[in-house]
């Protein structure tokens, strides 16, 4: 059960996340300044905590996996940043959240599980609701549709790879506060060298900097709970939940940003709600 809600915990604190990197494209914030200090925020965060537990060891292959991790998914954030200023929020991370497939698929041929019925069926229908909640831009807005499109599956195609890697470091026992550590201190280390030449104009990112930091502690939160969902459930289960993510930024979409809900995306809605309910049974 703790796995379960651990799942759904990071869901939502994805899905808020790339709400405020919606808001941050629609406001011209500077993408790298925002994952840059997220990065380094939630790094001195989970250092400090491994300190004091007195948990943290060196090897070598955890800390290179957690690095690998941190790039991966510092790019496939600046890439959906990039998609969200070409492109409507809710289909966006929709497709992004696609990324569920790809991870289910390798995951299930790499480390084979055995997985009910009930909650094949579960998972089908949340990838399928994934499929049905989109919003179809006006014909006559003005998106840069290739750009888009690219960043998009760029975007999916780091995140799903985080997400099979992610399955790699549990399925080898990897020290939990280990592989976090070294995934931001990693990622930390990449963005500052992309964002080294915003460093002379450092006072001119305050709000870069707030959003940064409440983007840390919810990044923070939300992989300490997926890590945690990979190691006590089945990884073909957890992928579709946390790609619910896409609901918290549909919602927030219609709310913030004023997009306009058809009728098939309540239909989605419904349909994963009851894909939750499958996978639990």
């Amino acid at each position: 059960m703790l796995w379960f809600i651990s799942a759904l915990g990071t869901a939502v604190c994805f899905g808020v996340n790339n709400t405020l990197f919606k808001w941050g494209a629609l406001q011209h914030l500077s993408k790298v300044c925002i994952q840059l200090f997220f990065y380094w925020i939630s790094f001195f965060i989970l250092l400090l905590v491994t300190l004091i537990k007195g948990s943290f060891e060196f090897h070598i292959l955890p800390i290179l996996t957690g690095a690998l991790i941190g790039i991966l998914n510092a790019n496939g954030n600046i890439q959906m940043s990039k998609a969200f200023e070409k492109g409507p929020a809710s289909i966006t991370s929709t497709i992004i959240a696609m990324n569920t497939v790809i991870v289910v698929i390798a995951t299930s041929l790499l480390f084979p599980q055995s997985i009910p019925l009930t909650n094949w069926i579960g998972i089908v229908i949340i990838i399928l609701a994934a499929c049905i909640i989109q919003y179809q831009p006006n014909k006559t807005a003005h998106i840069e549709y290739k750009l888009w499109i690219l960043s998009c599956c760029l975007a999916l195609l780091s995140i799903g790879t985080v997400g099979i890697i992610m399955k790699f470091s549990t399925y080898q026992h990897f020290s939990m506060g280990e592989m976090l550590v070294s995934m931001y201190g990693g990622g930390a280390v990449y963005l500052s060298l992309l964002a080294r030449k915003e460093f002379k104009k450092l006072t001119a990112h305050k709000i870069e900097i707030k959003i940064g930091i409440l983007v840390g502690i919810l990044s923070t939160i939300g992989y300490s709970c997926y890590l945690f969902a990979l190691k006590e459930g089945p990884s073909s289960v957890v992928y579709p939940i946390i790609s619910l993510n896409c609901i918290v930024v549909l919602i927030g979409s219609l709310v913030i940003f004023k997009e306009r809900l058809k009728k098939y995306q309540l239909i989605g809605i419904i349909l994963t709600l009851c894909g939750i309910v499958l996978t639990k049974i």
